[in-house]
């Protein structure tokens, strides 16, 4: 019977990229697997079908003996070039599970893993001010320094590395587990290829060794609390000639003593006499420019809010400043002296005496009061 095509049997199309076809396996493999499907033998004929598609697909050589020719292309019998070897079913397998676990890229030739260094985090503590208007500042990192001992090498000098007998210099070993060939990176020499007989004293066989260094980080203005400032390339450095973490600055903004921001907006409370409550006038409030005056109403309740336009700050990704809120809290006097007391007592009368016009919060509450227990 003859072959079907297997780019059909894979359910790709003739261009596909090799992580499209591995996608594609993955699923069907996994769909079709004899432990899934015990007694099936349907089920294990598609399996056969689909991991032979798959070597063929992820062979280069043998892709493109099987574009030009087809099946005669990559059939040893055939006489037309095939015969490349077909590989097991662990090898079709690694490829898959080495994507899933191995989680480094390979050197060239076969050689060891190669990975990226991590990313740190630094934390930066800085005041409101110094985030609306932003600033430079330096910063102390903990960072690593090739060995000035070994130059590197990680071995004691008039010494050298040898091969891993292991893992033969390939930083990876293969491990059956039934069905299944997953490639790990090896115990012994830990990816690295390379064992050292006698470590370096000064290093003790890392081939670097940790120190200080400073950097200049910008912040820019209207940076806000949990914002990150990237600094390429300063994390910690990658195995096997892999490349550097980044290094991450994180803001924290420090409470302050005045202001509370949301946003780009400010919020503040506004502490006023009863008697400016009550008459209305200019008064001075902060900002984070300097102080501004605005004449408050006469009869200003607390909890009255006013906003000034402007007087926020000024986002990171804003193309104008917020505002800012200023919230009334009328403060009741204390401490008072007989006179003035006794002051408070007639003012007391005298607004009695005029009626609710001079409480119309108060006279609105007591109707409700009054309404609610009828």
């Amino acid at each position: 019977m003859a072959k079907r095509d297997f780019y059909e049997i894979l359910g790709v199309a003739k261009g596909a990229s090799e992580e499209d076809i591995k996608k594609a396996y993955r699923k069907l493999a996994m769909k079709y697997h004899p432990d899934r499907n015990p007694d099936n033998k349907e089920a294990e004929e598609k399996f056969k079908e689909v991991k032979e598609a798959y070597e063929m697909l992820t062979n280069p050589e043998k892709r493109e003996a099987y574009d030009r020719y087809g099946h005669a292309g990559v059939d040893p019998n055939s006489g037309m070039g095939g015969g490349f070897g077909a590989g097991g079913f662990g090898d079709a397998f690694s490829d898959i599970f080495g994507d899933i676990f191995g989680g480094g890229r390979r050197g060239g030739g076969g050689g060891p893993q190669v990975y990226r260094g991590a990313d740190l985090r630094y934390n930066l503590e800085i005041t409101l001010e110094q985030a609306a208007g932003g600033f430079d500042t330096t910063i102390r990192v903990p960072s690593w320094d090739k060995c000035d001992t070994c130059h590197g090498s990680g071995a004691k000098p008039g010494t050298s590395p040898v091969t891993c007998s292991t893992c033969h210099g390939h930083g990876q070993v293969r491990m059956q587990q039934g069905f299944f060939s997953i490639q790990q990176t090896c115990p012994k020499c830990h990816g690295s290829g390379k064992i050292i007989p006698e470590p370096c004293a000064a290093c003790g066989g890392a081939g670097r060794i940790k120190r200080n260094k400073t950097l200049e980080v910008k912040i820019p203005a209207g940076i806000d609390n949990g914002m990150r400032i990237r600094s390429s390339g300063n994390g910690e450095p990658g195995t096997n000639g892999g490349p550097p973490g980044d290094l991450y600055v994180e803001i924290h903004i420090k409470p302050h003593p005045v202001f509370q921001r949301e946003g780009d907006d400010l919020h503040c409370e506004m502490p006023i006499s009863f008697s400016k409550a009550a008459l209305g006038g200019e008064i001075e409030v902060p900002t984070l420019g300097g102080k501004v005056s605005f004449t408050i109403p006469e009869g200003t309740q607390t909890g009255k809010t006013f906003r000034l336009k402007g007087k926020g700050i000024k986002g990171v990704r804003s193309g104008y400043a917020g505002d800012l809120f200023c919230h009334v809290v009328v403060e009741t006097p204390v401490k008072l002296t007989d006179k003035q007391k006794d002051l408070l007592k007639e003012f007391e009368r005298l607004t009695n005496d005029g009626g609710a016009k001079h409480s119309p919060q108060s006279k609105g509450w007591m109707d409700k009061v009054k309404d609610f227990f009828e």
